[in-house]
C-alpha cells in the first residue's frame, strides 16, 4: 500500500509531503485545485514518461518519491530478478533534471524506466476514464473469469507445458527442414565422404608419403651413399672399424695404469659397439634399397590426391581433412537416421500436446462453471448502481488454437435495457455505464485476489443521489481489506472515506502552489458542507454533512 508521497518542484507543487493509511481514502477539492497534478506526479513515480513541462522551476530538478509497504504482494522474485534490494517498505524515486534527463531509483538503486513501471503496475492501479476501456479488452475479461474460476494453479501449469510444447514444435520443424535439406545433400555428402575415406587419412600421412617418395625417387643416390658409408666403416686397411679396433687394443693396455685411462677405454668401447651397430644397419639398408617404379607411382598418386583434396576442401593439412571427414560422416549418419529422430520428436510433441489439451479442458470446465456466478453477482452489483435492467451474456467457447491462457474464446456481451439486443461492451455501453461496470468488477475481483492499491479518478462523474451513495459503499467495502483512493466531487462518496484529504491552491508571494492536507473533524465537516452548498453553505448543508458522516 502507498504509505507516503513526496513531491518537489512538479507543476504547481513546490514541496508536498503526505502520509497515507490503509482502507478507503477520499480526495476532494475544487475543480482546478490540482487533483490531476497529484495523479500526474504519482504516475511519474510509477514509471510514466515525463518532459520538461513537469518542472515548476525549470532551473531545479523535480523529485517524486513514494514509499510502499509491500510485504503482502509476493514481490520478492521481482526484486531478485532485477538485482534489487528487497525491503518491506520500498521507496520508488523519480528525478527529472533541468536538462530533460530522467532518472529512476528503487531503494536507491538506479533502474530503467521499464523496471520502475514493471514494479509500479504491481503496486497501484490508477483507474480513470481511459483505463475503463480496459474492461472491453479480452485479456481483462479473462482475468475476471479466471479469478472467480480459481484457475491460477492450472494456468501456471498450462503455460509451463505450452512453453515446452512450443520448444518441441520448433525442434520438430527444424528436424523436418534439416531432413529436407539433408535429402538433397545426401548423395553429394556420401560421395565426398567415400573420397576422403579412400584416401586413408591419418595424422602425419603427408610427411610419411613425402619421405617414401624421396627415397624411391633417389634410389641410386641412396645406394651410392650407403655403399660409401659401408666402405668407410669396413675397409680392411683404413676403415673406421679397423681403426677403432686398434684404438681399443691400445687403450685396453693403458686401462690398468689409472682411472682416467680406464674411463677413456670405456668410452672407446662404447664407440666401437655403436660403430659396429651402425655398420650392421647400413648393410641391412643397402640390402633393402631397390628401385620400385610402380610403388613410386602409387606414392606420387597418393600425394597428388592429397593436394587435390586440399584444393577441393580449401584446407592445408591432413588434420583439417580428417575433421571434414568426421563432419561428413556425422551428416550422412544423421541423414540416414533422421526418420527415427523425427518419429521420436513427434512422439514427444504428441505427449505434451495431450497434457496441454487436458489442462485446457480443465481450465475451460472451471470457467464455464464460474460464469453463472459471475453473471449473477455482476448483475446484482450494477443493478444497485442504477442499471436495474442490465444483464450480461458471457460465453466461453472452445477453440483449436493454443492461446497463452488456454483454448477458449470469450464472448462478454451486455444489454442495458430489457428487450435490447446484446452487444460488445465497447459498442453498446456508454462511458458512465462502463465506469460503473468496472467498479462492480473491481469490487468482485477484490474478493478473489490480492489487488494493488486502487486509485479511482472521478469514477462517480455523472451520477448522483442513491447511485453515488452506493458507489461510495462499494469502495468503502473494498477498503475493508485493501487500500482504495477515490478522487471525487460527490459529498456522498467523500463522506464514506475512512480518511479524507483536500487538494487546494494557495498564493505564496508571486506564485500559486498546490497543497494537500488531511481533514480532521470540523475541517472535514466544513469541506462536505461546501461540497453540498457552496462556500457560503447554510446550516442545513452543515446538518446534512453531519448526517453523511454519521451514516458512513
Amino acid at each position: 500500500m502507498l504509505v507516503n508521497l513526496s513531491v518537489k518542484n512538479y507543476a504547481l507543487i513546490d514541496d508536498l509531503n503526505v502520509q497515507f493509511h490503509n482502507g478507503f481514502t477520499t480526495i476532494t477539492g475544487e475543480t482546478g485545485a490540482g487533483k490531476s497534478i497529484l495523479l500526474g506526479a504519482l504516475s511519474l513515480v510509477l514509471g510514466k514518461r515525463a518532459d520538461l513541462s513537469a518542472l515548476k522551476n525549470s532551473d531545479s530538478k523535480c523529485t517524486i518519491e513514494a514509499t510502499f509497504a509491500i510485504e503482502n504482494y509476493n514481490l520478492t522474485s521481482f526484486f531478485v530478478d532485477n538485482d534489487l534490494d528487497y525491503e518491506v517498505e520500498s521507496i520508488l524515486r523519480r528525478e527529472i533534471l533541468p536538462s530533460g534527463k530522467s532518472r529512476a531509483f528503487i531503494n536507491d538503486t538506479p533502474v530503467t524506466l521499464g523496471v520502475l513501471a514493471g514494479l509500479g503496475e504491481r503496486l497501484v492501479d490508477i483507474h480513470s476514464q481511459h483505463q475503463t476501456m480496459q474492461l472491453t479488452e479480452n485479456a481483462f475479461q479473462f482475468k475476471v473469469i479466471d479469478a472467480l474460476a480459481d484457475t491460477s494453479v492450472l494456468l501456471v501449469e498450462y503455460r509451463k507445458e505450452l512453453k515446452q510444447f512450443k520448444k518441441l514444435e520448433s525442434e520438430l520443424k527444424t528436424l523436418l527442414a534439416n531432413r529436407a535439406a539433408a535429402t538433397k545433400e545426401l548423395d553429394y555428402n556420401t560421395f565426398l565422404l567415400e573420397e576422403l575415406e579412400t584416401a586413408n587419412l591419418k595424422e602425419g600421412l603427408q610427411e610419411e608419403l613425402e619421405e617414401t617418395f624421396e627415397q624411391l625417387n633417389n634410389v641410386e643416390t641412396v645406394r651410392e651413399l650407403l655403399s660409401q658409408s659401408h666402405q668407410l666403416l669396413n675397409e680392411e686397411q683404413v676403415g673406421l672399424l679397423t681403426a677403432s679396433s686398434s684404438l681399443q687394443n691400445a687403450l685396453q693396455k693403458l686401462a690398468g695404469y689409472g682411472k682416467s685411462y680406464s674411463e677413456l677405454n670405456n668410452r672407446v668401447q662404447s664407440i666401437s659397439i655403436e660403430l659396429e651397430d651402425i655398420a650392421s644397419e647400413i648393410e641391412k639398408l643397402s640390402d633393402s634399397v631397390d628401385a620400385d617404379p610402380e610403388q613410386l607411382e602409387v606414392v606420387n598418386g597418393q600425394l597428388q590426391l592429397l593436394q587435390d583434396l586440399y584444393k577441393k576442401h580449401q584446407v592445408q593439412s591432413v588434420l583439417e581433412l580428417i575433421a571434414i571427414r568426421e563432419e561428413l560422416s556425422e551428416k550422412v549418419a544423421i541423414s540416414l537416421d533422421m526418420d527415427g529422430t523425427i518419429a521420436q520428436k513427434q512422439k514427444e510433441v504428441n505427449q505434451v500436446e495431450s497434457q496441454l489439451n487436458n489442462l485446457a479442458k480443465n481450465i475451460h470446465d472451471k470457467r464455464v462453471k464460474s460464469i453463472p456466478k459471475l453473471a449473477k453477482v455482476l448483475t446484482q452489483q450494477v443493478a444497485s448502481l442504477g442499471m436495474p435492467s442490465a444483464t450480461f451474456k458471457i460465453e466461453v467457447n472452445p477453440i483449436e488454437e493454443f492461446k497463452s491462457n488456454g483454448k477458449d474464446a470469450l464472448v462478454f456481451q451486455f444489454s442495458a435495457n430489457k428487450g435490447s439486443n446484446y452487444g460488445e461492451l465497447k459498442k453498446v455501453a456508454s462511458g458512465g455505464e462502463l465506469s460503473r461496470i468496472m467498479l462492480a468488477i473491481k469490487s468482485i475481483l477484490a474478493s478473489y485476489e490480492k489487488l494493488p492499491t486502487l486509485m479511482f479518478d472521478e469514477i462517480d462523474t455523472g451520477v448522483s443521489g442513491e447511485i453515488s451513495n452506493r458507489m461510495g459503499e462499494i469502495m468503502e467495502e473494498m477498503g475493508a481489506h485493501m487500500q482504495v483512493f477515490s478522487i471525487t466531487h460527490l459529498p456522498q462518496v467523500a463522506a464514506k472515506g475512512k480518511q479524507q484529504y483536500k487538494v487546494f491552491k494557495q498564493e505564496e508571494g508571486q506564485t500559486t502552489v498546490t497543497q494537500m492536507k488531511r481533514l480532521e473533524n470540523e475541517e472535514r465537516l466544513h469541506e462536505l458542507a461546501e461540497m453540498l452548498g457552496g462556500k457560503n453553505f447554510t446550516a442545513s448543508a452543515l446538518e446534512h454533512a453531519k448526517e453523511l458522516l454519521v451514516n458512513s
